[in-house]
């Protein structure tokens, strides 16, 4: 049998029918702990995961249950720590033997899978590979480069959602002491339009439930996310609801099998009887971009009931008394509501008036309501504009402020709530900048700075030369791809913290550093002693972290460690000794605690088992908007989901979305299969409507090109992309990230949140070349 026929596509893809977890999950957990090289001692810190005296996990933001017991971490937080714990090192003598040219021609899988950066290294154009470099040598470099620069805007600094408020702590007010507020965070990708939206009409931009109004709610909304993969935690509260009678009701284009049944890997019995439950009671599918017109139509729904029963005497369908104590703008709402016709409704939901009406009668029929989203509510053109139809929502039944009731974003990256929370926020709240004035006696820059498209288009013109990465993957996690490479190489310096390679690195500035940090597994020694650092979660609540593996270099740094360094010698001693408060944490904590709202008596309150709970002036109801209301927004449906300039490049043959597959965390991959899809061993496919598939003249297993629509002259393409026969809505398709992120137009963002629409893409697929087609069939 030739190599292509034995890799042919079709016997990579099979649909599967099985439950999320159960045996699947145990047999993933089993393969990452064995593969990570560092068995032993990582049965040691998975049983310490998300424990108090442990670690947080790195993984995502869903918040640690009260309940006692071993384990305390799901399939793809098992993954994350030991992908994190790998014995395997990438040292001077890696590099050595690779050069970038080398490395470009590898996967990101691979990059990543060579192990643990455990020595700082510079880059060397004339070698075209990285050296061993000091920290000493490293930190007089980027100091040189900060202070040459004509001016302090001239820098952008990224933040990973993994960083520490520590670290993040620290980063802000070394990059505010040194004269800006260019802060472009993985936030500006995620939920930034979840925190103009509520900040908007609530006056808070995060969410106002906790965990425990889970075991209280009487209707459970999960809108645009796949908590199977992306919040495995999230499954057995929406099981647990279900069996005490509340209803859960989901709206995603695809049936994602998290949201459809689910066994408990640690469960023996459930688990040796082969028993699964549902995870929902109604299960709603609309158009990529539609769930506006949804919830608009459950809002006409609940407009009609109430109108009846005013009319009838019946109890009333609003809550009044929150209505008239507590909001504004209702009247103007309504009419935007009665003016909305059913036809547009149902033209852009993909759904007719019959099938959103369960929705809606569920609503209506529950006391107390939760709606959770993610990523596929927040990556559109109109995004602001749907979060706050959900207030809109939870406003007109009172379900704010209340046990069992709230708005609940669910966020990705383990601290990236955390992170805005410290005040990395390139759009700074006056009251954060006044208050680190009063501190450090030291004016704060007041102008904006650079989001992260921003920040990638400045780098592009020239305006920003210096850029420092304090974690993630900044080239691949960013639309545009081929763009946001040439904006980082146009730079004069390029400086990334990392704990793995990854394809960052391989975009280097003129000069170019690799700092190695310290995970959340590993044990951080200061000269006081070991250090815990804190995260917040998605429902507010501050965590210690301990690490419990022993660094495989002393040449790792903690990331507090690493900013401290840099601003020690960019600065000197100004505002604060830097090298001094970073030798002990709780030093930093005290300076938060004088700094940001509810972390007064910090390093006291995290003695607490569990941590604490940060407060949420929403939740009181307390509303911080100018008005001093909760505020109702009338806004139209859109005249069209995708952008002006998508639709004037064209007719678009499908509409794709980018997400995650199962093997995945944000860029990072832990595998190269999809078990809740059905796919092994392939990235590079597309999910495409067996009709739709007829209708383009393609067949399954064929390769294809996608090609984005957008009028600026640019050509977007990616190729040898195997197309898949799945059960997508009619006119839209699917495909993983980062390989698809080239077809995100680097303009094509969020109506005021600036986050790329990677949920609404504009595609032309048409045949590879034969040649292409040979070369992606073979490399599959």
């Amino acid at each position: 049998m030739s190599r292509t026929s034995r890799f042919h596509p079709a016997t990579r893809f099979r649909p599967y029918t099985g439950p999320a977890g159960g045996w699947g999950a145990l047999r993933s957990v089993a393969s990452a702990w064995i593969g990570s090289g560092n068995a032993l001692k990582n049965i040691r810190a998975m049983l310490r995961t998300n424990q108090n005296g442990g670690f947080d996990c790195p993984g995502c933001a869903w918040g640690d249950s009260p309940e006692a017991g071993a384990v305390k971490f799901c399939e793809n937080g098992a993954k994350a720590v030991n992908w994190e714990a790998t014995r395997r090192r990438v040292d001077a003598a890696f590099f050595a033997r690779h050069s970038l040219s080398q490395l470009r021609e590898q996967s990101d899988y691979w990059l990543e899978y060579q192990g643990r950066l455990t020595e700082p290294m510079r880059y060397d154009s004339a070698s075209n590979r990285y050296l061993p470099i000091s920290w000493d040598d490293a930190f007089t470099l980027i100091a040189k480069h900060l202070n040459g620069l004509a001016s302090p805007d001239q820098a952008a600094f990224y933040t990973s959602g993994r960083t520490s408020n520590e670290a993040a702590f620290v980063y802000q007010l070394f990059v505010r002491s040194f004269g800006t507020n260019n802060f472009p965070d993985c936030s500006n990708m995620c939920h930034e339009a979840s925190g103009v939206a509520l900040g908007e009409t609530i006056g808070v931009g995060k969410g106002t439930v906790t965990l425990e109004d889970f075991d209280h709610a009487d209707a459970i909304f999960v809108l645009g996310q796949n908590p199977g993969t992306n919040h495995p935690r999230m499954l057995e509260p929406l099981r647990q609801a279900l069996e005490r009678g509340a209803q859960v009701v989901c709206f995603n284009p695809l049936r994602e099998r998290g949201l459809e049944r689910f066994q408990h890997p640690q469960k023996p019995i459930e688990m040796l009887a082969n028993q699964d439950a549902p995870t929902h009671s109604l299960y709603l599918r609309p158009n990529l971009g539609g769930d506006l017109a949804v919830l608009r139509g459950m809002a006409k729904y609940l407009l009609q009931w109430e109108r009846e029963a005013q009319a009838s005497g019946a109890p009333a369908v609003f809550d009044h008394a929150f209505i008239t104590e507590h909001s504004h703008g209702l009247d103007d709402y309504l009419a935007a509501v009665d003016a909305m016709p059913w036809e547009q409704i149902e033209q852009q939901s993909g759904l007719t008036r019959e099938a959103i009406r369960p929705a809606a009668e569920v609503y209506r029929n529950a006391g107390r309501t939760i709606v959770c989203w993610a990523m596929g509510i927040t990556q559109h053109h109109h995004s602001v504009a749907t979060i706050q139809e959900i207030s809109n929502l939870l406003m007109l039944r009172g379900n704010l402020g209340k046990l069992g009731a709230g708005a609940c974003p669910v966020r990705g990256h383990s601290n990236v709530q955390g992170d805005r929370t410290m005040g990395i926020n390139e759009r700074p709240p006056v009251a954060l900048l006044d208050a680190l004035e009063r501190q450090f006696d030291l004016p704060m820059p007041r102008r904006n700075g650079h989001n992260t498209v921003e920040c990638i288009q400045a780098m592009l013109t020239g305006q920003v030369k210096v850029f420092i990465g304090l974690g993630g993957n900044f080239a691949q996690a960013t639309p545009d791809s081929p763009r946001t490479h040439q904006a980082l190489r146009n730079c004069d310096l390029t400086v990334q913290i990392s704990t793995k390679l990854n394809r960052s690195h391989l975009a280097p500035g003129r000069e170019a550093l690799i700092l190695p940090c310290l995970g959340r597994t590993d044990i951080d020694r200061q000269a006081s002693g070991p250090q815990a650092v804190t995260v917040e979660d998605s429902f507010s609540m501050i965590h210690a972290s301990w690490g419990q593996l022993e660094p495989l270099s002393a040449l790792m740094r903690s990331e507090p460690a690493i900013v401290a360094g840099m601003a020690a010698a960019t600065l000197g001693t100004r505002p604060v000794d830097w090298l001094w408060l970073a030798q002990d944490y709780a030093r930093i904590r005290d300076l938060i605690a004088a700094t940001i709202p509810g972390f007064a008596d910090f390093n006291q309150r995290l003695q607490q088992p569990g941590g604490f709970y940060l407060g949420n002036a929403a939740a009181r109801r307390e509303w911080k908007t100018p008005s001093g209301r909760a505020e109702f927004k009338a806004h139209p449906l859109p005249a069209d989901v995708l952008p002006a300039r998508a639709r004037r490049s064209g007719s678009p043959d499908l509409i794709l979305q980018t997400m995650r597959s199962h093997d995945q965390y944000n860029t990072t991959l832990y595998g190269l299969d999809d078990r809740y899809r059905g796919v092994r061993g392939m990235r590079k496919v597309v999910f495409v409507n067996p009709d739709d598939i007829r209708r383009l003249g393609l067949a399954a297993g064929q390769q294809v090109d996608l090609v984005s629509l957008w009028d600026d002259g640019i050509e977007r393409r990616v190729s040898g992309f195997t197309v898949l026969a799945y059960d997508t809505p009619p006119g839209q398709a699917a495909a993983y990230y980062p390989e698809t992120n080239p077809l995100v137009p680097l303009e094509s963002t969020g109506l005021q949140s600036y986050t790329p629409t990677s949920k609404s893409i504009a595609v032309k697929i048409m045949p590879t070349s034969g040649a292409q087609a040979a070369i992606a069939l073979a490399s599959v």
